[in-house]
């Protein structure tokens, strides 16, 4: 006992000097670092709006968005999130007790902030946390109905493209949803593919209508990279070997 009073004003002193880190200090050590992963699982090179990124850090457990600044993050200086996190930590002493502390920080995300930059502290802004609404779902190809109208041709038969024209106007697609078709040695490829930002892989259906088969199949995700030429037609009737 005599010797835990003994390292008491020692703990104390080395403390004050900022040779050993209070508890706040921890605590806040840790809530900086979890501001730093959002600002990791933020980054993009993908051009995105405020409320997109907004929405974004919302949705991560423990983060509250309080403020949000700019318009996209390809547009000046991006947009900039003030965020709070929070992070706890035992108090330094000779009976430690467990600090939690709530702290704000601000995030820039722009294509021209490095992965895993040290988000800034600041003060917190008064008011509640912002609500942002979810990004609406992109259109979606109708991949079922359409399997289930292609006409299937016997061998020997003839490919009506007319015919395939019929049925992709019959399943009422989202006009942004593009359509290609192209006719080769008496086979009919399609294409359908939704809008894509160049970034992402895109979640276009191919199909091939010929004598004696009929095929609909979404390419493998590295071929529906930007730039891999899987979303094509000359894919659709020329398929691609499956990436190993």
């Amino acid at each position: 006992m005599r010797r835990l009073l003994l390292l008491a004003p020692v703990l104390l002193a080395l403390t004050a000097c900022g040779l050993i880190k209070s508890g706040d200090e921890k605590a806040t050590d840790v809530a900086r670092a979890e501001a730093t992963t959002v600002g990791k699982r933020l980054y993009s090179q993908r051009p995105r709006t405020a409320d997109e990124v907004g929405y974004a850090a919302s949705t991560m457990e423990g983060v509250e968005v309080l403020r949000v600044t700019g318009t996209e993050t390809h547009d000046g200086k991006g947009v900039e999130l003030i965020i709070r996190t929070t992070g706890s930590a035992l108090e330094s002493g000779l009976d430690p007790q467990t600090i939690t502390v709530w702290r704000c920080f601000s995030l820039r995300v722009s294509p021209s902030v490095e992965w895993g930059e040290e988000p800034r502290d600041v003060d917190c802004p008064d008011g509640p946390p912002l609500r942002f609404s979810p990004p609406p779902e992109p259109p979606r190809v109708p991949t079922e109905a359409l399997m289930a109208k292609l006409p299937r041709v016997p061998k020997g038969g003839h490919v009506d493209e007319t015919a395939v024209r019929r049925v992709l106007a019959s399943l009422d697609m989202d006009p942004v949803i593009t359509t290609h078709l192209k006719t080769e040695n008496g086979r009919v490829g399609i294409l359908l593919s939704p809008p894509a930002d160049g970034y992402a892989p895109v979640d276009c259906v191919l199909a091939v209508v010929g004598p004696g088969g009929t095929n609909v199949w979404t390419p493998p995700r590295i071929q529906r990279m930007p730039g891999e030429g899987g979303c094509s037609v000359t894919n659709a009737l020329h398929p691609a070997p499956p990436p190993h």
